[in-house]
């Protein structure tokens, strides 16, 4: 856990108002926020990423008179889950805590609700995805807001020449830079038939099959694409659909055409795909990009970012958001909202997404231009697509909208994409159903 501490307070005459831009704060008690705050941000792989971040909180404590201490938590080794867990039985800790994707649901009792900071920040920033709301607006409430560092849509990443050569689609006039995207033809089934090309061209697709987040999120988005959902929003079992029997059908092709280790892959697993030079396609942020960039730009400068191919119920793309929550033990949680009023701002969310090269994603409709993403490259213009601009896409989380309780032991046990492997490996699709049938109703049960 890396620290950084605001040593002494710092007094300028600036009003809380004035840090929050445009939006009222009526939680702000008096002229200034004031006093002690403690915040665990998120731990960002980008280089840079988090010395912005110090700078902008930073900026509101100078303003506000507040005193800071930023905790950077990693979450390698689930370093941030177990500080969640801790903090919230000892219930001490931070004031402000970053909160990834299925956690505020998680933890939504012990969060203060932020109906006034989000009703505001909705306002002017823009509507927030069905995502979003699924997952930080529990019960009536909104229990956490959205942020920008380390949301990411986990979408194609494309080797523009070797889709061209042996696919014969043109990725870059698909998706072109600036404008919006001209894929009414990029479909499953258009997908199916690139994959089958470029493996028979020795550059196979390279789409983890495994338990982790990565392999989860893709089957998550295509399982939508089809209109199989495992549970309804009611809480009833619904496997045994033919909506699900058409995706298990999809996936057993698909995987014909796939590394045949892609059971046993992990969250590292394509981005290193890539790198080798050895695949046509992955799915993931820019994290895989970036990388290449860094260790293979031969590569870097021929892949390009995109949005999902469509199924028969639409066209859906991997979204995991991060939040920040304060939990309701917070000493001072005044100064937790003005700052998080103040990191909501786009001129310090645009700030933070250009420290993370892009990486980083803003959940508000109005955010979804900054120039950093038409100008990162090589290629120039390779992450236009990436924040989904033109909207061309619903953005998705696995297991939705499944209630939490059961959707994220959905997600975190890999239900999905075992059911894909059996299935694929010869097991009698009724099997199939009825076995992911009696983990279903486990789930239920606990």
């Amino acid at each position: 856990m890396r620290k950084s501490r605001l040593t002494r307070r710092r007094f300028l005459t600036a009003t809380a108002a004035a840090s929050a831009t445009v939006l009222a704060a009526p939680y702000i008690r008096t002229a200034h926020a004031a006093g002690k705050l403690s915040i665990g941000f998120w731990d960002h792989w980008v280089p840079g990423a988090n010395e912005e971040t110090k700078k902008i909180v930073l900026e509101w404590a100078e303003k506000e008179k507040v005193e800071v201490q930023m905790d950077f938590i990693p979450s390698q080794g689930n370093k941030n889950l177990l500080t969640i867990a801790a903090e919230r039985q000892a219930r001490s800790g931070h004031d402000i805590l970053a909160f990834p994707t299925w956690e505020p649901a998680n933890n939504a009792e012990f969060l203060e609700p932020v109906d006034d900071i989000m009703t505001e920040l909705i306002k002017q920033n823009g509507e927030v995805n069905d995502t979003v709301t699924y997952l930080g607006h529990i019960d009536g409430r909104w229990v956490a807001v959205p942020s920008a560092q380390g949301s990411q849509i986990k979408g194609p990443c494309s080797r523009i020449d070797l889709m061209k050569e042996h696919a014969g689609i043109d990725v870059q006039a698909m998706y072109p830079a600036g404008e919006a995207p001209k894929a009414d033809d990029w479909t499953m089934d258009t997908f199916l038939k690139a994959a089958e090309a470029c493996h028979k061209a020795g550059y196979p697709f390279g789409i983890g099959l495994g338990t982790t987040t990565d392999s989860v999120d893709t089957a998550g988005a295509i399982f939508s694409s089809f209109g199989a959902v495992l549970v309804d929003q009611n809480e009833n079992i619904t496997v045994k659909s033919d909506e699900v029997r058409q995706t298990l059908d999809f996936y057993k092709k698909l995987m014909e055409f796939l590394p045949p280790d892609v059971p046993a892959w992990d969250d590292s697993s394509n981005n290193k795909w890539l790198v080798s030079g050895r695949g046509a396609l992955i799915m993931n942020p820019p994290s895989a990009w970036a990388v290449a960039k860094r260790d293979a730009p031969q590569i870097a400068e021929k892949c390009w970012t995109h949005g999902m191919p469509a199924g028969p119920k639409g066209r859906y793309a991997p979204f995991l958001p991060y939040f920040w929550g304060i939990w309701s033990f917070s000493q001072n949680k005044s100064a937790a909202k003005s700052l998080l009023v103040h990191l909501s701002q786009p001129e310090a969310i645009e700030r933070a997404v250009v420290a993370s090269a892009g990486y980083d994603l803003p959940a508000y409709a109005k955010l979804t231009s900054f120039k950093i993403w038409a100008e990162e490259g090589p290629p120039k213009g390779t992450l236009y697509h990436y924040p989904d601009p033109h909207r061309h896409q619903t953005l998705s989380i696995a297991a939705a909208p499944t209630p939490h309780k059961i959707a994220v032991q959905i997600y975190s046990q890999g239900l999905m994409t075992k059911m894909v492997v059996r299935y694929a490996r010869g097991e009698k699709m009724e099997d199939v159903l009825s076995w992911a049938e009696s983990e279903l109703e486990g789930f239920m049960r606990t």
